[in-house]
């Protein structure tokens, strides 16, 4: 009789062998399953991968791309047909006129641009086609090529000046007064404007 036999008991109901039988269920199936959900997962994390780096590398970037140009986009950008670069003063030639009745007021201007650097050329009463006729503060006149450069120096220096282009083939420009002229920019302000002009005009962004 084995020793895992009870007292009392023998025949039919008796147990053989020197080991307690295994009640648990084989863990064999278990190891199975887990072994395919962890291959599955594998599987499907490796797959993302491979899906992003094609997205990267492939045409599917260009959503990327399409990310970086709108920002981009919303920079200002230089524009397409900036003017050139304006002239110094030293290289403009101003004839200073004076078209109002009050006296010396041409030559004070002209004493006041040279200081700022204008090369001056004539001063004195404004021309009779101009005499008292100006109700600005001033009436710029030059050749049609002076708009790109001379007026726009010119104009930084006071407000309110109307520039006009006449048959004239040189390069100096007239700064006719006009009765509402006061006086010139201050100095600190014509400096401010004058670096305007040399910095890159930018088209704003749009978003």
């Amino acid at each position: 009789m084995s020793m895992l036999t009870p007292p009392g008991m023998g025949g039919k109901y008796r147990i053989t062998g020197n080991a307690y039988p295994r009640m648990r269920r084989p863990r064999r199936r278990r190891r199975i399953v887990l072994a395919v959900v962890a291959a599955v997962a594998v599987l499907g994390v490796g797959g993302w991968g491979t899906l992003q780096l094609i997205d990267v590398f492939s045409g599917d970037g260009t959503k990327t791309t399409a990310k970086s140009r709108a920002t981009a986009a919303c920079r200002p950008q230089p524009a397409p047909s900036a003017a050139p670069a304006p002239p110094k003063p030293g290289q403009i030639t101003v004839n200073v006129y004076n078209a109002t009745p009050r006296s010396g007021l041409a030559k004070a201007t002209a004493d006041e641009l040279q200081k700022r650097g204008f090369t001056i050329g004539k001063v004195g009463n404004a021309p009779a086609a101009y005499d008292k006729k100006v109700p600005g503060a001033a009436l710029l006149l030059g050749a049609p090529t002076a708009y790109d450069g001379p007026f726009r120096v010119l104009g930084t220096q006071l407000a309110g000046a109307q520039p006009k282009a006449d048959a004239r083939t040189t390069t100096d420009v007239d700064l006719i007064i006009g009765t509402a002229f006061k006086t010139l920019n201050t100095k600190p302000v014509a400096d401010k404007a004058l670096v305007a002009l040399t910095k890159p005009a930018t088209v704003p962004g749009k978003c």
